[in-house]
């Protein structure tokens, strides 16, 4: 038994960005806390929420919309690297990897969403 979300890579994908983000504001000075750390977490956790959100709405009206949601908390998430590069609390290496994994997963989102058509 499960949901239908499990099964979708996406999700699955947000899943393990979401965790991954969430390793790298460890990092992040105490003053961040509420702000860029609180920040990168939330936007990070709404992808995969958004998703599972609209796998289980009863129209494709609502699906496209949670999945327009799921794909702007991507683009928070990158800002929110772009955020934290520039204030040297992350190492161009862990910026390049996280940037490819929400270009990765948005491009995966953006189709999933045009097939739904």
């Amino acid at each position: 038994m499960s949901f239908k979300f499990e099964k979708l890579l996406i999700w699955q994908k947000a899943m393990d960005l979401a965790e991954e983000i969430h390793e790298l504001t460890k990092k992040f000075p105490k003053e961040e806390l509420f702000n860029l750390t609180s920040q990168s977490n939330r936007s990070a956790d709404s992808i995969a929420l958004n998703i599972a959100e609209g796998s289980i709405s009863q129209t494709s009206p609502e699906q496209h919309r949670f999945l327009g949601y799921a794909i702007r908390s991507i683009a928070e998430v990158v800002t929110c690297l772009y955020k934290a590069k520039r204030r040297k609390y992350i190492s161009q290496e862990e910026f390049d990897k996280n940037y490819k994994d929400c270009f990765d997963l948005m491009n995966m989102t953006i189709g999933f969403k045009k097939n739904m058509n």
